[in-house]
């Protein structure tokens, strides 16, 4: 593998989103700084959160797999994906990911870290979503505009 297929194989949103909530665990544990979200309301929602990305990411998975397309994001796709949970969203498997950030962060009390997902979301956007989008405009065109049209980015 060369060197720029090796950066390009690590350059893929899981990896960004286990840096993330590595950067969250180590603020929780070594500058807590006294601070907290509540008692219950934050564990539940975090479980809500990393529960309902984990579903995201399934449904969206699967629904590739179906469509027999690419889920690296810097590959071609050879097919418009426009159905299942593709219909409420253009980009799930990065708003699961934004999920699961947001989940974990509430789940572990790091207050502090709550700006990575704002962050965390913007860089999706700029390193993976715009330039996917671009593709998939070059290749589907009309498709791709009119799939724009019905369907959000994000929800």
């Amino acid at each position: 593998m060369t060197e720029t297929a090796s950066r390009r194989f690590f350059d893929v949103p899981p990896v960004w989103l286990v840096v993330a909530l590595l950067i969250a665990w180590l603020q929780v544990h070594h500058f807590p700084m006294g601070l907290s979200f509540g008692p219950v309301w934050a564990d539940l929602l975090g479980g809500l959160l990393v529960g309902g990305g984990v579903v995201l990411v399934v449904l969206a998975v699967t629904e590739m797999r179906r469509h027999q397309t690419t889920l690296h994001p810097h590959q071609d796709s050879a097919r418009l994906v426009q159905s299942g949970i593709f219909k409420r969203s253009r980009n799930p498997i990065y708003l699961a990911d934004v999920m699961i950030l947001a989940g974990f962060i509430l789940y572990w009390d790091a207050v502090l870290a709550l700006i990575m997902v704002p962050v965390f979301l913007w860089m999706l956007e700029r390193r993976f979503v715009i330039p996917e989008e671009n593709r998939l405009r070059r290749t589907f065109r009309m498709d791709f505009a009119r799939y724009c049209e019905k369907v959000r980015r994000w929800v």
